[in-house]
């Protein structure tokens, strides 16, 4: 709840808990155990975000957080807490929030699409589980995409590009090397399982622009953007490598801004051990160099997980604001975690820590904020402030009400595919077979040299490779503008930086 220009996280009878504006971009933990409360947690600070004028980017899982987008209502519980911490003194009131549904496959919110090109070789191979080598002819495909020019969009653009490259691969392994026609079919045959998960969906045009992730209401309140996640939880790869894909674009994207009152963007990551499973140890040294630089660009990030263990160490370490619901402890695996979970609060005195996390409520948790100076709190024992929407999903009636009045329904509903490697690929198969049809016919009838027809111009080019040719130069130099644009985005990441 926002209150007095800082977030009330949750209160006990001797004190309450804020979450400090200033310091909300050193990023976050919200952990515990299935059915202990996370969502509600994720929730309430989605709502407060909203409140400070901060757009919010989460995602729904389970399907239930739709309900933000309806006005809350009471019951014995809420009534129990709103009484008890004298929140209506406070400013506590039910109210709905401004939210924009988003989803990968256009089913439940407005489709996001990404092109090929924007995510590059380097996430498109974490999504394919590609081999180091398979990854290594990925590269040499967009390198020379890039180089000639050709627009990778959607999958059958790529698709033609590596059929195009190992077709002509004597002209390429000179200047890129070996090109292994089996790792590029492994590649074409992992393209077509995405496919199966719909991912030519996802991949297209109109891209996605992060600015339209970062708006307010007419009343200044952050636009909670919610993403659809329950059919995408069951292609965890496509989900982590969006929300990979969606926080190195942030980096790239957004101008540095020094330390602010608040965050521009507060991205919440749920289920966040699927974004570090089976990453190398470059790349997971690469995205964490990415959290931890990011929150210069007024980007807030807070993690969701049942255990901070699921968390690597060196992220973990970034997270200053922290929130833990209960944990189980049934097995030694289990009983670990609970440790290394006490581990990461600063003492209280007044109760002993692995004790508590065992024994917390639903609505209760173990909580530090940074203090003004920026050091951790010492953790306390807290009951989470009651939601203000409502904590059920919300209808699908009421959805698709709310996405057919989005400002951006125009914009990204429809898909369309303009001229790209397909295109441009097909053409010069056609404008190759019409020039060898040509030379058999001239072979066949050496007297068909002597004259021109009415098909051949003064200097006996036929028209239609004439006019092939001229509509090949202006697709190049049009697709030329367009790549050089397109190469600004964020597949240059794990290039530009300087790790």
């Amino acid at each position: 709840m926002y209150f007095e220009d800082k977030i009330l996280v949750g209160s006990n009878d001797a004190t309450s808990v804020y979450l400090l504006p200033k310091l909300a971009n050193r990023h976050g933990l919200i952990a515990g155990a299935t059915g202990t409360g996370k969502t509600i947690t994720l929730k309430a600070l989605a709502e407060s975000f909203s409140d400070m004028g901060v757009p919010v980017f989460l995602a729904d899982m389970k399907g239930d957080v739709s309900g933000l987008a309806k006005t809350g209502g009471a019951n014995d519980k809420i009534n129990q807490r709103i009484e008890q911490y004298d929140l209506k003194s406070k400013g506590y009131e039910f109210k709905s929030y401004p939210v924009e549904f988003w989803d990968l496959f256009g089913e439940k919110g407005l489709p996001i699409r990404v092109t090929i090109s924007q995510m590059g070789p380097t996430l498109l191979s974490k999504i394919l589980n590609l081999t180091e080598a398979q990854e290594a002819i990925l590269n040499v495909v967009f390198k020379i995409a890039d180089n000639e020019s050709l627009l990778l969009i959607d999958i059958k653009d790529l698709k033609s590009m590596i059929k195009h490259v190992t077709d002509n691969r004597t002209q390429y392994e000179s200047d890129y090397g070996a090109i292994s026609t089996r790792s590029a079919n492994t590649i074409i045959r992992s393209l077509l399982t995405l496919e199966e998960q719909g991912a030519n969906i996802f991949f297209g045009e109109p891209a996605l622009e992060l600015d339209d992730l970062i708006t307010c209401d007419d009343e200044g309140r952050g636009i909670i953007n919610i993403l659809d996640a329950v059919k995408l939880s069951r292609s965890p790869d496509l989900y982590s490598t969006f929300l990979l894909w969606l926080l190195t674009d942030l980096y790239e994207t957004l101008p540095e801004v020094g330390d602010l009152d608040k965050p521009k963007f507060v991205f919440f990551f749920d289920e966040a051990h699927l974004l570090f499973d089976n990453l190398s140890p470059s790349f997971n040294q690469k995205i964490e160099q990415v959290i931890r630089l990011i929150r210069s660009k007024g980007v807030g990030l807070y993690f969701i997980s049942q255990s901070p263990s699921d968390i690597p160490e060196v992220i973990l370490s970034q997270l200053g604001n922290r929130i833990q619901h209960a944990l189980r402890a049934y097995t030694p695996k289990e009983q670990k975690a609970v440790k290394v979970a006490s581990e990461t609060f600063r003492p209280n005195p007044e109760f002993k820590t692995l004790d508590e996390i065992t024994n917390l409520a639903i609505g209760q948790a173990l909580v530090s904020m940074l203090d003004n100076d920026g050091v951790p709190s010492i953790v306390e024992k807290v009951d989470i402030i009651p939601l203000q929407s409502d904590s059920s999903p919300i209808s699908d009636e009421f959805r698709n009400e709310i996405i057919g009045m989005s400002v951006y329904k125009d914009k990204y509903m429809e898909a369309f595919d303009r001229q790209s490697a397909y295109e441009c690929l097909a053409q010069r198969i056609e404008t190759a077979s019409a020039n060898e049809n040509v030379n058999n016919n001239m072979d066949f009838n050496p007297d068909a040299q002597k004259t021109p027809s009415s098909k051949t111009s003064g200097t006996g080019t036929p028209k239609r490779q004439q006019k092939s040719e001229m509509e090949k130069m202006a697709s190049t130099a049009m697709n030329t503008v367009a790549r050089e644009l397109t190469r600004q985005i964020t597949r240059g990441l794990f290039k530009q930086l300087k790790f």
